[in-house]
């Protein structure tokens, strides 16, 4: 009598991708084509200095806070809730998220 041994897979693990942590912060509200300015309904805060990362569409590009407004006014930093207005290298629109990274 022959005993045939069965054939023992090994699963393969797969090795995600270690990205920087990006956290959804917002999401564009509007974008001012004529300025270059994205308004954005913020979910969490956000600080001058911070970097960001906008995707959407075939969007996606990352950059540094330099400048924020609330209601014309310019301010270092903003809380939840809050709908800012920040200059961006790149056009968006309306619906894009926004992650800091």
């Amino acid at each position: 009598m022959v005993v045939k041994k069965k054939e023992t897979k090994k699963k393969e693990v797969k090795k995600k991708e270690v990205k920087s942590k990006e956290v959804p912060i917002g999401v564009v509200s509007n974008y001012f084509d004529h300025v270059g300015v994205a308004a954005i309904k913020l979910k969490t805060g956000l600080k001058k200095g911070d970097k960001i990362k906008v995707v959407g569409g075939n969007v996606d590009f990352e950059q540094t806070v330099e400048s924020m407004q609330i209601q014309h006014k310019v301010v270092l930093e903003a809380k939840k809730g809050d709908e800012i207005g920040i200059k961006l290298n790149e056009k968006v629109r309306k619906g894009y998220k926004v992650f800091k990274k």
